[in-house]
């Protein structure tokens, strides 16, 4: 069991930390480091609860099931409905993102060894060659993602060494003297989507065969070792790359190409092989940790949602209708990458916060069909949770 909860663990870090980190000091640049760090704390309360009371929910079901199923019971018809659009949007457009981001910079890899792939090129590659360990199962995603991870955690730490004697505590400690609803609201939803590991509980509890005390353990610890990753990452680059200028954060987040953006600034910055070297590594990993903790979330999904087994002729059908369209967007939107995460996080607000609350205020209060473990916190924290994802979602249709 001790190996499993490490590889649950880092399936948890793996699903979080990815393409939304390295989008993080982009979309919270604007606000200043001291209150993207107040943010980040808030925002991994707020995900880390709703995470729970996923696992809640999904314990009063059948193993294997997944959103459909306990949205369905709960919630009836209409949540059932709700549950299918916003999953398919949202994993979608994580999937398009990373697809997107993790082609880009592919192709920027392979220009350095003087390969020269078409974009829409590179992006099969990337995914295709992702797509087939998903594909083999949660065995195969496992144990490349321990691969992936341990790599990428440490890669991770030399990066923030190697970088930290160039941080400069006046770009830290600059202060914005407003912050418009627009920069707090997309700030948050980025913020949200890098932690949004909560997709992956059903299958969790699958992988820990129903083990209350390892699936929590798992989600809690698995959630905090991200949110530390953040406050670091962030303190690194807020700290080495102004805010402001053609070179600045906030120009790379009106850029088509922001990654790719940032590994050059650094790079230039720095003025370090070694560090241009890490950040392409780091950056390469965190695209691919990502992919495979949401694409074997959404492959569950449509097999739960679609009672199709994975097996023969029907796993190949949920490898087509999981990978096909997010693929198909990345080709023709190559610049999704930010405005992706955006909208994603928007969707993370409605799948896993608010339907969570709901289902299970729904299953304690109303369909008395509650039983086993409870999350803490009662009605107060439920209706918090509810309030919480309204507001942000009222905020973004206006905005």
């Amino acid at each position: 069991m001790h190996n499993k909860f490490i590889g649950g663990i880092l399936l948890i870090i793996g699903t979080s930390i990815g393409g939304g980190m390295l989008a993080l000091p982009i979309a919270t640049a604007q606000l200043g480091f001291i209150s993207a760090l107040i943010f980040l704390i808030i925002c991994w309360a707020i995900m880390t609860a709703a995470a729970l009371l996923i696992l809640e929910v999904n314990l009063w079901h059948s193993t294997n099931s997944n959103l459909i199923s306990m949205s369905k019971t709960t919630l009836g018809r209409l949540g059932q409905i709700i549950a299918w659009l916003s999953y398919l949007l949202l994993l979608y457009a994580l999937l398009a993102a990373y697809i997107a981001g993790g082609g880009n910079f592919l192709q920027h890899v392979l220009l350095t060894f003087h390969l020269n792939l078409s974009a829409k090129l590179s992006a099969l590659l990337f995914a295709g060659l992702l797509s087939l360990i998903v594909y083999k199962g949660l065995g195969s995603v496992d144990y490349a993602n321990r691969a992936l991870m341990f790599s990428k955690l440490l890669t991770l730490i030399l990066l923030v060494i190697c970088i930290f004697p160039f941080i400069s505590i006046r770009f830290l400690l600059t202060l914005q003297n407003t912050y418009p609803l627009s920069v707090i609201l997309g700030s948050t939803t980025v913020i949200m989507t890098s932690f949004g590991f909560a997709v992956i509980v059903p299958s969790l509890r699958s992988y820990f065969n129903n083990n209350l005390f390892l699936l929590r353990k798992t989600i809690l610890t698995g959630s905090l070792i991200p949110l530390f990753c953040y406050v670091f990452w962030e303190l690194t680059i807020m700290g080495a790359i102004p805010t402001h200028g053609n070179s600045g954060l906030i120009s790379m987040s009106h850029s088509g190409h922001s990654t790719s953006d940032l590994v050059v600034t650094l790079s230039r910055l720095l003025d370090n092989k070694f560090i241009n070297f890490l950040t392409k590594i780091f950056t390469s990993i965190c695209f691919a940790t990502s992919f495979l903790g949401v694409a074997l979330s959404l492959f569950d999904f449509f097999s739960d949602g679609l009672q199709i087994e994975k097996k023969g002729l029907k796993k190949l059908m949920l490898y087509s209708v999981t990978f096909f369209p997010p693929l198909f967007i990345a080709n023709h939107y190559p610049h999704i990458f930010i405005t992706a995460l955006s909208y994603a996080g928007v969707l993370c607000a409605i799948l896993l916060i608010l339907l969570p609350a709901m289902m299970a205020w729904s299953g304690r209060y109303i369909k008395k069909c509650a039983y086993g473990y409870q999350v803490a916190g009662g009605k107060p924290l439920l209706l918090s949770l509810i309030l919480i994802a309204s507001f942000i979602i009222i905020l973004s249709l206006f905005n």
